[in-house]
C-alpha cells in the first residue's frame, strides 16, 4: 500500500507542522512531498520522508521570504509531479498542497483552511510586494485568479477533513463539499500542567507574529493595563510589535523549546487568544497545560473556549475589548485541573482513533 503525503512548504514550523508530525506517526512510511523545504526551521523532523519538492525550492530567497512568491504558487504546485501512483493521498494544506500533481487512488484533504490569500483579502496585507493602497489594482485580482485555482484544485479531493466546525463552514460556502471535523492534535507528552513557583504573574502570548493574529491588539491593551505580558514568536510584524510596545512589563521571546513553552502555559495567569483563526493550536495547547483562556469569540476561539468554564469570550477585536475582558477575569476564579481535562477532546490520541476510522470507513482496512 503506498501513501503520500502532501504539505504546502515546510519552511517553518508551527500547528499544521504538528498535525503533519502526527500524519507521519500514521503513515511513517509514507513519500512526502512539499512546495517549499528548510531542514534547519522543521529540525530535521521530516527529513527522511521527503520524496519531493517543487522547482521554487531551488532559490534560497523563496524559502526564506515565500509571501514574495504567492503568486507562483499555483504554477510550481502544478508542476510538483511524482511518477508514481498512490493507492492513498492526504494532503495537509492551508491552500496549496491539494492542487500538486501528484497521482492517487483516493485523496483525503486535511484542510486547516482554504487558500486564505484567495478568498480573505484583507489576509493579503502580509504581502510586501502589495502596499495596501494599491489593493485594487494589485490584489483583488490577483486573488481572484487564486480563487479561480483554489475552486479548481478542490476537484482533487475525495474526502474532506476540517480542523473546526468554523472551516467545515468555509469548505462548504467556497467549493459546495462537505467536511468531516476531527480536532487537530496536542500531544499530552509534551503538553501538561507543569506548575512552578513564579516570582510575577504574567499574561501569555504565543504564535507567528503576522498582522492577523492580533498581537497589537493586546500590545495596546496592556500598554494601559501595565501588567506583565510575554510574547513567543517570530514573525514578520517583530519590529512594528516591539515598536507599538511601551509598557515596560511587555516581553517579547523568540521561539523557544517546546519544555520551556510547556512551563510557560502551565504558570501563565491566562492565555490571550484575540485573532479569528481556522482552529488555533496554541490556544488547545494552553487549556491542557491548565491555562484559562481570553479569547475572541469567533473562529476556533468560540470552540476551544467554554465561557467562563475553561476560560471566557469578548466580543470585539479592540484593545478595549481586551481591557475589559481582563479586567472581568480578574474577578473570576478558574480550576486549572478541569481546564486540563476539559481540553481532552484535543489529544493527539483522540484526533489518531478518529483519523484511522476515517481511513478504515474509506476502504483502507490493510494500511491501519
Amino acid at each position: 500500500m503506498k501513501v503520500a503525503i502532501l504539505h504546502d512548504y515546510l519552511n517553518q514550523f508551527g500547528g499544521a507542522e504538528r498535525v503533519l508530525e502526527v500524519l507521519l506517526q500514521m503513515f511513517p512510511d509514507a513519500d512526502l512531498y512539499t512546495l517549499l523545504y528548510d531542514r534547519e526551521k522543521t529540525f530535521g523532523i521530516f527529513e527522511r520522508n521527503i520524496k519531493g519538492t517543487s522547482f521554487l525550492n531551488a532559490f534560497p530567497l523563496v524559502k526564506k521570504r515565500h509571501r514574495l512568491f504567492i503568486p507562483l504558487m499555483p504554477t510550481a504546485s502544478n508542476f510538483l509531479t511524482s511518477k508514481t501512483t498512490y493507492d492513498l493521498v492526504i494532503s495537509s494544506t492551508a491552500g496549496y498542497a491539494k492542487g500538486f500533481h501528484i497521482t492517487g487512488k483516493y485523496h483525503i484533504s486535511y484542510c486547516h483552511s482554504p487558500l486564505r490569500y484567495a478568498w480573505e483579502v484583507d489576509y493579503l496585507k502580509n504581502l510586501p510586494f502589495a502596499p495596501w493602497p494599491l489593493k485594487e489594482m494589485v490584489v483583488r485580482p490577483m486573488a481572484n485568479v487564486l480563487r479561480n485555482w483554489d475552486i479548481h484544485a478542490a476537484t482533487h479531493v475525495n474526502l474532506f477533513v476540517t480542523n473546526s466546525a468554523y472551516i467545515k463552514e468555509k469548505i462548504r460556502s467556497y467549493y459546495k463539499r462537505e467536511a468531516t471535523v476531527i480536532y487537530p492534535p496536542v500531544d499530552t507528552s509534551i503538553f501538561f500542567p507543569e506548575p512552578t513557583n513564579t516570582e510575577k504573574e504574567y499574561y501569555l502570548m504565543t504564535g507567528r507574529l503576522l498582522y492577523y493574529k492580533g498581537f497589537d491588539l493586546a500590545i495596546r491593551a496592556f500598554n494601559k493595563l501595565r501588567k506583565p505580558l510575554i510574547i513567543v514568536g517570530s514573525g514578520p510584524e517583530y519590529l512594528k510589535l516591539k515598536g507599538l510596545a511601551k509598557s515596560p512589563l511587555i516581553e517579547f521571546r523568540n521561539s523557544i523549546p517546546d519544555h520551556e513553552l510547556r512551563k510557560l502555559y502551565s504558570n501563565a495567569k491566562a492565555f490571550i487568544f484575540p485573532q479569528i483563526e481556522d482552529f488555533g493550536l496554541v490556544a488547545a495547547e494552553a487549556q491542557m497545560c491548565g491555562a484559562p483562556v481570553i479569547a475572541f469569540n469567533q473562529g476556533g476561539g468560540a470552540e476551544i473556549v467554554i465561557h467562563k468554564k475553561n476560560g471566557i469570550h469578548f466580543h470585539e477585536q479592540t484593545p478595549e475589548a481586551i481591557e475589559r475582558a481582563i479586567r472581568e477575569f480578574e474577578t473570576m476564579s478558574f480550576n486549572r485541573k478541569d481546564i486540563a481535562a476539559s481540553a481532552q477532546r484535543f489529544t493527539k490520541e483522540k484526533f489518531m482513533h478518529d483519523f484511522r476510522k476515517l481511513v478504515k470507513s474509506s476502504g483502507f482496512n490493510e494500511v491501519l
